[in-house]
């Protein structure tokens, strides 16, 4: 199998890639670009990161006016500091507005390097009046998108092999419920980014689809219609969203971004509602939102309803509604009897607002948020996790401030859980200058702060029980030269899984890019991460604690061959070392192939990737191209191959069709997973199919 994919790569590459020079088509390439650079230290496989793409895509397609611009859509991009929007309006009011977009060169904080990033996604025109919007300008000028798409693994696992009868009836969790196709369709209608209309239905492989648990067909549903700008509502969405809200300590749903190699990417910008349109089954809300505009006000209520999977313990003998859940559940997979108990298992009922006063260098917020579960959480409590959650209501209260002020911008939140709990964060956006800017955040989340919904800087997955200082310099010495650094060092007061006493640690990272031109870009980077863990094997009743430590070095360099034609290139070292496991490492390197010629129908992405490394602790994690709307970040570790090949297909200018085909191949393993997921063979290999229609 693994021989036939090689040669179908082979075949299909070579053929595309020594025809006529053609121009890249740049769009998605320079949006994937933005993406990885953010989730390349996330380490998730998969993360959804449709709206940081909807935001991208659709300023590539519709570029900001610079002399219309609004705040919220210039911190859209991820690209400005409060401090350049800060300064770009200031000398928009001070010398009129902008002739041409590399008069930006003239504002503070503004290099060729920044305008080359942002220049995508704006524009400089002649202010006009926007039209008003007709009934018929809606239906003619928005935009129509449906996207299906088809993926599944060809190896057959466990979880869908041949069973008796007999022995199906003594354990039915032994195997899936549903077919090994996983499957995604949404429909959705946007005028700009002032209206967003969306129907999403999705399964997940294992699944059963219009049978059994599923018998109205998907095993997740999701719609919502929004609307932005208009009069006085600055914000409207009916049913799916996304609220958030200040630094995320409070209240905030959806993804929310943390260290990274761009280090000036500390500071969330809250949009308040966001309309959703993913597939994660339990973190968002459900219900109505609006957000209304009064003198230098804004004023944001929310309501949602919506039941979430969890893990039921017991139910009431006398009430059977009465659900008690020990913990709750977020893969969203309900591919087993046993999965399928814990689906939608309790209701889920939240209501808030925040009060935001804005100026153009004040903001100050006021966030309330009620969560109230119609069962009865009880946690399997420990000494480790014994001020977590574990009650079926609690409100979280936090102010938020945003200060700009010449070269500085500082933030924060302070928020409180109903049980007396606390969570804080301060930090600041400082320019030194032309060449170096430095970023700094402070956070001490208490150890019985509780919240459902809060994605706050940390280290931990949680907002509770860190403190911590974080430090981060961009300096750029020489015009072709940038040098990136930050170094984090945290706390944990109470104790946590697999750390039987406080602990605490570092992490530090050291990034040196070398862009000499449009079609050369190089960087070098070496990431350290050292933090406390129980001692391995311990037999002791109570573990030593050891330091963990790993380290990544990085080598990576893309060039443009032709207009056409890229080659990405990297390699990375990893070690492990604890004491008490002792030392362990390994390697990674891939070969991109990247042929996106304008005026083809055809695109390609290929990798050839090969990596050793001991074991699960030396992991090395990398962002896969994929298609449309689908976000893939693996992890590699043993000895083997990776391999991709994923087509884009222009049938015309309306339909687009995406197919990609990927393999690990491992040469010292003769199994791949574990649990039902586990597949015999050193190959797993895995296909998808998307069409999307544009009407």
């Amino acid at each position: 199998m693994n021989k036939a994919i090689f040669i179908l790569l082979s075949v299909l590459i070579s053929s595309v890639l020594f025809g006529q020079e053609k121009r890249f088509s740049s769009k998605l390439a320079i949006i994937e670009d933005r993406i990885e650079s953010i989730a390349e230290i996330t380490q998730e496989d998969e993360l959804d990161y449709t709206t940081l793409l909807d935001d991208l895509g659709f300023y590539f397609d519709h570029p900001i006016n610079l002399n219309r611009a609004k705040e919220g859509d210039l911190k859209a991009l991820h690209l400005l500091s409060d401090i350049q929007i800060r300064n770009l309006f200031e000398h928009i009011e001070k010398n009129g507005k902008l002739l041409a977009i590399y008069e930006l060169q003239s504002i503070k904080g503004y290099n060729l390097d920044l305008i080359r990033q942002i220049l995508p996604f704006v524009k400089v025109n002649r202010p006009f009046d926007a039209p008003k919007l007709t009934f018929k300008d809606l239906i003619e000028n928005g935009s129509y998108e449906l996207i299906s798409r088809y993926q599944r693994n060809l190896e057959e696992v466990e979880g869908f092999s041949s069973i008796s009868d007999s022995a199906y009836a003594a354990n039915p969790n032994s195997r899936y419920l549903g077919s090994p196709v996983r499957s995604f369709n949404r429909v959705r209608y946007k005028y700009g980014n002032k209206i967003s209309l969306g129907v999403t239905a999705e399964n997940d492989a294992g699944e059963e689809f219009f049978k059994g648990s599923n018998p109205n067909g998907f095993d997740f549903y999701s719609a919502h219609a929004y609307i932005r700008d208009v009069g006085r509502i600055k914000q409207l969405a009916v049913g799916d969203y996304h609220a958030q809200f200040g630094q995320g300590l409070t209240f905030w749903s959806g993804l929310g971004f943390g260290k990274s190699a761009d280090v000036m990417s500390v500071k969330k910008n809250a949009s308040k509602i966001r309309p959703y349109s993913s597939v994660d089954e339990n973190i968002f809300m459900r219900g109505l939102a609006v957000t209304m505009e009064a003198l230098d006000f804004e004023i944001t209520g929310f309501v949602s309803q919506k039941d979430i999977d969890a893990n039921i313990s017991s139910l009431d003998t006398i009430d059977q509604d009465q659900v008690k859940v020990s913990s709750f559940q977020y893969t969203g997979l309900h591919r087993t009897p046993n999965e399928v108990m814990d689906k939608n298992a309790i209701g889920e009922y939240i209501y808030g607002g925040n009060i935001q006063y804005k100026s153009r260098d004040v903001n100050i917020g006021f966030t309330a948020a009620s969560t109230n579960l119609s069962g009865e959480v009880e946690r399997n409590l420990q000494i480790y996790n014994q001020f977590e959650f574990n009650s079926n209501e609690n409100t979280n209260i936090g102010v938020d401030y945003n200060i700009v002020k010449r070269n500085f911008n500082f933030f924060g939140e302070f928020s409180r859980s109903a049980n007396g709990g606390t969570a804080s964060l301060n930090g600041a956006l400082i320019a030194l200058g032309e060449k170096a800017s430095m970023s700094i955040v402070h956070r001490n989340y208490g150890k019985d702060y509780q919240s459902l919904y809060a994605e706050g800087f940390a280290e931990g997955s949680k907002v509770s029980n860190e403190s911590g200082l974080y430090m981060g310099l961009e300096f750029k010495p020489f015009r072709k030269w940038t040098i990136s650094t930050y170094m984090d060092q945290f706390k944990f007061p109470w104790l946590r899984y697999q750390v039987d006493a406080p602990s605490g640690g570092y992490e530090y990272l050291v990034q040196v890019a070398y862009k000499p031109s449009k079609t050369l870009r190089a960087y070098m980077r070496y990431r350290n991460e050292t933090r406390g863990i129980n001692e391995f094997g311990s037999d002791d009743y109570i573990p030593g604690i050891e330091w963990k430590t790993r380290e990544n070095l990085r080598f990576d360099i893309t060039y443009g061959v032709t207009k056409a034609l890229k080659l990405r290139s990297r390699i990375e070292v990893a070690r492990f070392h604890q004491p008490s496991k002792g030392y362990k490492g390994g390697y990674m390197t891939y070969q991109d192939i990247i042929y996106k010629p304008m005026d083809s129908r055809l695109s390609i992405t290929s990798r050839f990737c090969m990596f050793d490394t001991d074991d699960y602790d030396s992991r090395i994690y990398m962002y896969e191209s994929d298609v449309l709307y689908y976000f893939y970040i693996p992890a590699v570790y043993h000895r083997g191959l990776r391999n991709y090949l994923l087509l884009k297909y222009r049938v015309n200018r309306n339909i687009d069709l995406w197919t990609k085909l990927g393999q690990t191949y491992y040469t010292n393993r003769d199994e791949i997973g574990s649990g039902l997921n586990t597949n015999e063979g050193p190959t797993r290999t895995d296909f998808k199919v998307q069409l999307r229609i544009r009407f």
